[in-house]
């Protein structure tokens, strides 16, 4: 803790004297800076937020955090009000489309094309996914990209060589059966593998296959393809022979990192945010890219993270672009918040710098973010207005019942998509 506070105190001095030029005020600016956090991620936000003021003295960054649970609730009261002074300047936002198309957020093109911002540095799919109709709307404070966790010691134990950017699904479902540990009674200790439910399209878009046709103007539904359908059933497969968590079981037992942590699991797959409690406890793990198919796929995880948006009605729109700068900077912002490992930087730039690839911090293998990050499209997440509703209403529920066991993919995914496309079409989805 003692180490992690210094390099962060010399990167708040570095930033002072090297960071990007104190904007001009004639009176002193409030922005006031939404997110939500944990109180240690609040904390991070406060060392950026400090970081900024000491470059520009005429301006006072206050923070707005709210729970997880109460954002987007609060948030939504605050847009219905309208009220400049109340809606944050600059706040995280998930999924940006969803609300751009609602017009409470500015659009960021004239400021980008008048600073002259370079948008090439990000990975593939991140601007895509901050913006709508062809504007941007956002920026992506991380890239989700997801890796495989590993625990060394379990490996060890049984005899198992580690994961590497060779493997396929085939070396990923022996090596679970291999590492999971039942009783006499039948009872499972220690499962080869927890990974959330939501996180299956990497199965999907690592075969090849999609969920819709378009994640962005969609016209009909890809589930029922073959490519589909057997990244599905992969995975499904792997909860049916119970080499994996079953998804209910393992949100019940506290998430991947919870039964990572005991002892309960010995992979996960998961993006940036379990490094830092990982580390904290001391667990002898290391990451790889997650395992691609066995025809010869590729990496296809989450393009995006949540992302910094400016407000629609603030009153500072200056003072709010130059901090949205910041936040992106790798020698601003970016530096702070992957100083700690926590999340994976959006731009070739910040991933590939010596605050993010540290050596002294782990994991060792850093390097697997950057493998899949490469080869990542926008497949996990719809970015249009009725993505959510659709998602939770029609989608969600058959792969819950395929996750349980319930159901088996061939069997209904064919009439999933019946439903999806009935959907998109009463919508008007497609349609020029």
């Amino acid at each position: 803790m003692k180490k992690h506070f210094s390099v962060l105190c010399v990167l708040l001095v570095a930033f002072a004297v090297f960071g990007s030029v104190a904007i001009a005020q004639d009176e002193p600016v409030t922005l006031l800076w939404g997110m939500w956090g944990s109180p240690e991620e609040i904390a991070t936000h406060q060392l950026v937020a400090d970081a900024y003021m000491e470059q520009n003295p005429d301006v006072t960054i206050e923070l707005w955090s709210q729970p997880w649970g109460d954002y987007f609730t609060l948030l939504d009261t605050l847009f219905v009000a309208d009220d400049p002074a109340a809606i944050p300047d600059v706040f995280f936002l998930f999924p940006v489309p969803s609300y751009a198309s609602r017009g409470v957020l500015n659009n960021l093109d004239p400021f980008i094309e008048e600073s002259g911002m370079d948008l090439t540095d990000y990975w593939p799919g991140a601007i895509d996914s901050t913006s709508f109709e062809g504007s941007v709307y956002g920026f992506p404070r991380d890239s989700a990209v997801e890796v495989l966790y590993y625990n060394k010691d379990d490996f060890d134990a049984a005899g198992l060589e580690y994961p590497d950017e060779t493997w396929t699904w085939d070396d990923l479902r022996a090596a679970a059966d291999a590492l999971t540990i039942r009783e006499a009674s039948g009872r499972i200790t220690r499962y080869g593998l927890a990974m959330e439910g939501g996180k299956y399209f990497n199965w999907v878009g690592g075969n090849g296959g999609m969920i819709l046709d378009d994640m962005f103007n969609p016209t009909q539904c890809m589930l029922s393809q073959p490519e589909a359908v057997e990244g599905i059933e992969f995975f499904a497969g792997m909860m049916n022979d119970e080499i994996a968590w079953r998804d209910a079981n393992l949100s019940q037992a506290g998430g991947d990192q919870s039964v990572f942590l005991a002892g309960q699991a010995s992979m996960i797959i998961q993006n940036a945010s379990r490094v830092p409690a990982f580390n904290a406890a001391g667990v002898n793990y290391d990451v790889a890219p997650v395992p691609m198919a066995p025809s010869g796929g590729r990496q296809a995880g989450g393009a995006s993270g949540a992302a910094w948006v400016m407000s629609a009605v603030t009153d500072n729109p200056e003072e709010a672009w130059d901090f949205l700068q910041f936040l992106q900077s790798p020698e601003g912002g970016q530096a702070i918040y992957f100083a700690t490992g926590e999340a994976f930087p959006p731009t070739r730039s910040g991933a590939e710098s010596e605050v993010f690839l540290n050596p002294d911090r782990a994991p060792e293998n850093k390097e697997a973010w950057l493998i899949g990050a490469e080869t990542v499209n926008v497949n996990g997440n719809g970015f249009f207005a009725d993505w959510n509703e659709l998602n939770s209403t029609i989608i969600s529920p058959v792969l819950t019942a395929i996750w349980a066991g319930e159901a088996q993919a061939a069997d209904v995914l064919p009439g999933l998509c019946e439903d999806v496309d009935a959907y998109l079409a009463e919508r008007g989805y497609g349609s020029s």
